[in-house]
Order: structure tokens, then sequence, then C-alpha cells
């Protein structure tokens, strides 16, 4: 997801020096640090970010979103394109094994949706976070060679879904390319909530610019505005999203970010209205930045992508058994 949008405000980067992100990593992470010297084995992130990307806009959406853009040699993408009519709940499973997460629900938010390019006047629709007024939702981002953060999500979230039902968890998604457009942030936190989750992870790749490399986990804020109220939330999540992050580094060996959050990979925000309106933890994950060719070449392959899937179910494995 790019920082330019409904949902997100530009700030302004950050490159702290490596032994500082090491040290912060470890602390806010146990346990962390053993992916990060993995990934200091295998490389290290550029250091000469330029200005962060605009989200790529409407029109220059292509004729069939769902499914433009090429996949890297040997990646295995889903290429589902949007139907025409919407249903009226989220696709849902039934666990398939009686393992540790039996009873447990867990809701996956594949951000964007491929047929929002097609819908710009019901996506830029404003919508109510607590706190003002946002557009339902955004087009999302893609890498320089047209491989879509849409169709990145929700190949993740196939991924993330196939190994929580394995740990016997019912998972839903609030999207699954299976209506138009959206859904819209406030209904996204809506399913989460009626739904009762136990966890709710958001899965989003970034579109900054070209040089900043890395993952970051948002972390709700603190908001008690309107109809927004975190508080009750924000230890949990923190928590959720802790676990998350250092789970990501090891399974991975990507890096957290290199232009937000002080390279701890945590980032706190209250602009955001999925995380405002949740009454459930709930946290965003950026997995890396599209607009970077580095990074491009590990959100494009189905091998890293199955890999940053096992991160985020590790980590929430972890969190919901305590």
């Amino acid at each position: 997801m790019s920082y330019t949008g409904p949902e997100f405000e530009p700030s302004r980067p950050h490159r702290p020096r490596r032994s500082y992100l090491t040290v912060a990593l470890a602390a806010l992470v146990p346990g962390a640090l053993i992916g990060w010297l993995v990934y200091e084995a295998v490389g290290s992130p550029d250091d000469d970010g330029s200005d962060r990307a605009a989200s790529i806009s409407a029109t220059a959406a292509p004729s069939d979103p769902a499914l433009s853009g090429t996949d890297a040699p040997g990646t295995d993408d889903d290429k589902k394109p949007a139907t025409d009519s919407p249903t009226p709940t989220p696709a849902s499973s039934a666990p398939v094994a009686a393992g540790p997460l039996k009873g447990r629900v867990v809701v996956i938010d594949p951000g964007h949706n491929p047929g929002n390019f097609q819908h710009t006047t019901d996506i830029n629709r404003k919508v109510h976070i607590g706190t003002n007024w946002k557009e339902c939702d955004t087009t999302g981002t893609s890498t320089n060679n047209g491989y879509l953060e849409a169709r990145f999500t929700l190949d993740v979230a196939h991924r993330l879904r196939d190994l929580l039902e394995k740990q016997g968890a019912t998972v839903k998604l609030t999207q699954d390319a299976d209506r138009p457009f959206g859904p819209c942030i406030d209904e996204r936190a809506q399913i989460g909530n009626k739904a009762k989750a136990d966890a709710v992870v958001s899965i989003h790749a970034d579109g900054a610019g070209a040089g900043n490399r890395g993952f970051h986990v948002i972390l709700p804020g603190s908001v008690n505005s309107g109809g927004a109220d975190t508080r009750p939330i924000v230890a949990s999540s923190r928590d959720l999203g802790e676990r998350i992050a250092g789970n990501f580094v090891r399974a991975t060996g990507s890096a957290p970010s290199n232009y937000v959050g002080n390279g701890t990979g945590l980032v706190t925000r209250t602009d955001l209205g999925g995380l405002n309106l949740s009454t459930v933890p709930k946290v965003f994950i950026e997995c890396g930045n599209m607009r970077d060719s580095k990074d491009a070449a590990l959100l494009t392959s189905g091998d890293w992508r199955q890999r940053a899937a096992q991160g985020m179910s590790e980590g929430i494995v972890s969190f919901l058994r305590g």
C-alpha cells in the first residue's frame, strides 16, 4: 500500500545506523536477532532511497486488473479475476485439523481488491473512521513491472489461510476477489469485529521510493473519538504485532524497514480506519516495498511469499497460544 492515499499520510524517511537497528529489533522482538543475522548473511538494504512514490493512479489501470502484471519466473500466483456481484459475507473456512488453534477465529484482510481500478467512483466515496472521513479504499500500488499489490495480498492470504487451517483455526477473509470492489475500510474492520476474531492481520505491500526496503508492522495507537475506541486493543495488538515481526524476520530473512519504524519494524498509527474501528486485536503488515527492485524480486517470488505467510502464521500461533 502506498503511503499516499486515503489510509496513509507521508512520513519522513528515517535511516538508522545498522547497530541501532539490530539492538532495537532484538529489544522489542525477542528472538528476531536470529533472523537478522540470517539477513546479514544474504545481503543488506540499500541506503540510497529517493522520495516516496504515490500509489498508481486509477487512470493508469489495465482493462483486466486482476490479471495484469507478470510474475517473476517460477512464481505461481492465483490469477482469479473479480466477479460481477458481491457476496454478502466474507469467505470463510472450517478447521481442517484439530490443532492448537481449534476454536480460534482468525480474520485475514487482503489489502485492496483487484477490481478497485474499475470502480474509482465507489472507492472514492467517503466513510467515517471515528476520527474523520476518508475514502472507502484505494487501488493499492504495484511493482514497476505491473505486479499488483492486490494480487500479492490475495496470494499471501491464501497461503496464510492454509497454514492456519492446518493448526485448527477457523479462518475468514474480508475479500477474495469475490466482489467488484472493496470492502471499504470501515467494513473491513466490521468483518473482524462481527466474527469476534481472536486476531486480525491486514496484508499489504508498500509503494515507497527506490532504496527504501524492508517490512514493517503497523500497530494501532490509542484513539478515543467518535465511533473509535482502540484503548482496549492497544496492548494486545502490540503483542500480536511484535510476535509477527519477530517470526517474519526469521522466516523470510528480510530486514525491518530502513525508512520508517526506527529500525524496529514496528510503527504506531492513529490515522488508519481499519485499526481505529477495530474492537479486536489487529495489525497491518507492509511486507516490503514494491517500488524497490530488490524488494520487488522478493515479493514476486512464490517461494518468498510462502515464507512470508509462514512467518505471519508462526507469529499468530505464538500470540494465540500465549
